[in-house]
């Protein structure tokens, strides 16, 4: 049995699902509200590859290293963009959350800070993991703020460790959270999201 079952979570108008073949209409229009696919530093997919995305996506599901949702706006059914849990390790208990894009109109909205709430939630209340982790490359300057608003630490930088899609190698910065630091870091999300509201 996979670590990481499907599962459908939802708060604040906000829904993630398990990505399917159904969404890639959606995703294509959400990747299109700034044309994301030309940062150079993200994993966005081109207009004409989002099949081929959405069907990678599925072959790692099925192989048990990364599990991908839909990030769906309730009220509208709109496809806003997509995350995952990826780097699944249970016999360690650790997940990574990534290869999180969002339509431009809600970046810098509840809606990042809903999606990581529900998966930090899934992964430590539901999967029992002792931490979760994320990456990013060193020259996505708006990622990395994300990741240290939602309370995680730095662990460090693995220098030389991928290609970007232009061909250049990527330092990675990386990321975590451990259990024990989950409870007051949950509290810090739902009171900002709170002054929001």
């Amino acid at each position: 049995m996979a670590f990481v079952q499907p599962v459908v979570l939802r708060d604040r108008g906000i829904r993630l699902e398990p990505l399917a073949l159904a969404h890639e209409q959606g995703l294509k229009a959400a990747a299109a509200d700034g044309e994301l696919w030309r940062i150079r530093v993200t994993s966005v997919p081109e207009p004409e590859h989002t099949l081929a995305y959405i069907e990678t996506a599925l072959k790692m599901r099925e192989a048990g290293h990364r599990f991908a949702f839909a990030v769906i706006e309730e009220s509208t059914g709109t496809v806003l963009g997509s995350t995952s849990f990826h780097d699944i390790l249970p016999e360690v208990k650790r997940v990574e959350i990534g290869y999180t894009w969002y339509a431009r109109r809600v970046q810098r909205t509840h809606v990042n800070t809903t999606c990581k709430l529900l998966m930090m939630g899934h992964a430590f209340d539901t999967l029992g993991c002792h931490v979760v982790g994320w990456r990013t490359d060193n020259f996505n300057f708006a990622s990395q703020a994300a990741i240290e608003r939602l309370g995680a630490k730095k662990d460090g930088v693995i220098r030389g460790h991928a290609l970007r899609r232009d061909g250049t190698i990527r330092d990675t910065v990386m990321y975590s959270l451990r259990a024990g630091e989950w409870p007051e870091v949950r509290a810090q999300l739902l009171y900002r999201l709170a002054l929001r509201d």
